[in-house]
């Protein structure tokens, strides 16, 4: 039997495949909670489970048997050239078998069940295999591959929510490109990670510096780490509260980049501008839906669960700010009755307008109130800027809700 969270993932795709809610599947000896406990990989299913959702889902129980493995190398070059869900599992299953295979392999296989993952939206599964990469990478005592290994442990830590973390890994990740005068997109790719995570924690002062070294690093490139360097500067240049020089910059990053060397970063540019639309004073709407809408045909070519959802999303903050109240309540609920595969800062955003379609809908005290924890919990985690968000929202939706010492956030 599949080992969690391979077994989660096979059950989901079996159910979706036939077209099943949850509801359709469990009947009556098994609560939708505990199937969805099974297909987030929080709990390892019993035998007897794995018998009856066999007989719902009408397949033969062996649909949930551990893939036949060979061995690491060999799972290694069947995933690197098909890349499907059979033989990423079949990989992990030979890593799970193999513990003590060659650390060269190990790393491989590593960072590609790592970028799966990460294309699924499975963040806390990238985590833990990013930080595995991490121990290898000591164990192969090369600096780039520590570099990289910690550059991408920080930028999946970030989407957590998980600042301080992440930051100890963005700095290390630098400290290695410097100390060992590593090549520019190694150098870059650590200081882009470093500049996210710092604004991310409002350290804005660093954040700004280091977008200044990068640019500076990047300036005579045209590829991709360039683009992402000036979207990195646009975000510093937002939060430090200068709007037009965010504009400026990204909309040079959109003028600038060709879709032809990578749609995905081309598309989330445009996302990305959508979302400064939305969040500058006074909002502007209608560039706003003007990048939404050059954005969405390359969801038919690109377009993952992830990506799907962050289009969403930003239509329903559109239909927010547009007065569309009823469209926006539609829009969110459609999209938490999904698997959410959003960051943190997403998704907290997302709360708050949830929480502010609560206001607007009648229920002021609930929603001011849990607007206020999302403010405080952000501020737990050291997601300071995030934190700053949500007394700025609050302050918008109901002014004599924010405390004073919201002012310091």
């Amino acid at each position: 039997m599949l080992e969690q969270p391979a077994f989660g993932r096979r059950l989901r795709e079996l159910r979706k495949e036939r077209g099943l809610s949850q509801a359709d599947v469990v009947g009556g000896n098994m609560s939708t909670g505990y199937l969805s406990r099974l297909e987030s990989g929080a709990r390892q299913p019993t035998a007897r489970a794995v018998a009856y959702l066999a007989e719902r889902l009408q397949v033969d129980p062996s649909e949930f048997d551990e893939p036949s493995v060979g061995s690491v190398a060999e799972a290694l070059a069947l995933a690197t050239s098909a890349q499907d869900d059979e033989a990423l599992q079949k990989l992990a299953a030979a890593l799970r078998q193999a513990p003590g295979a060659d650390a060269t392999l190990r790393w491989q296989a590593l960072w590609l069940l790592a970028g799966a993952a990460a294309g699924r939206g499975a963040r806390s599964e990238e985590a833990a295999l990013r930080e595995e990469l991490v121990r290898t990478s000591e164990e192969l005592m090369l600096p780039e591959l520590k570099c990289r290994a910690r550059s991408q442990l920080a930028r999946c830590l970030r989407s957590l929510g998980e600042i301080p973390r992440a930051l100890t890994a963005a700095q290390e990740a630098c400290r290695l490109a410097y100390d060992h005068k590593l090549s520019v997109q190694d150098t870059g790719a650590a200081l882009l990670t470093l500049v996210s995570v710092e604004a991310e924690a409002g350290r804005l002062f660093d954040a700004k510096a280091h977008a200044d070294d990068l640019l500076a690093l990047v300036a005579e490139r045209t590829d991709t780490l360039r683009t992402e360097a000036l979207w990195a500067a646009a975000t510093v240049s937002f939060r430090q509260g200068d709007p037009a020089a965010a504009r400026q910059l990204l909309e040079q990053a959109i003028t600038e980049f060709d879709s032809r060397l990578d749609l995905v970063l081309w598309m989330r540019l445009r996302l990305a501008a959508a979302s400064l639309y939305l969040q500058i004073s006074p909002r502007q709407l209608g560039e706003c839906r003007r990048r939404l809408d050059e954005a969405e045909p390359a969801l038919d070519l690109v377009g993952t669960p992830v990506l799907r959802q962050e289009m969403l999303t930003l239509r329903v903050h559109l239909a927010f700010e547009e007065g569309r109240y009823e469209d926006a309540r539609a829009a969110h609920d459609e999209l938490v009755l999904d698997e959410l595969r959003l960051t943190y800062r997403d998704r907290i955003r997302l709360d708050m307008l949830h929480n502010r379609l609560l206001i607007h809908e009648g229920h002021a005290q609930q929603g001011i109130q849990q607007l206020r924890e999302l403010a405080e919990r952000a501020q737990q985690t050291s997601n300071i800027d995030l934190a700053a968000d949500i007394w700025r929202a609050l302050a918008e939706t109901h002014p004599a809700a924010v405390p004073a010492r919201s002012d310091e956030s």
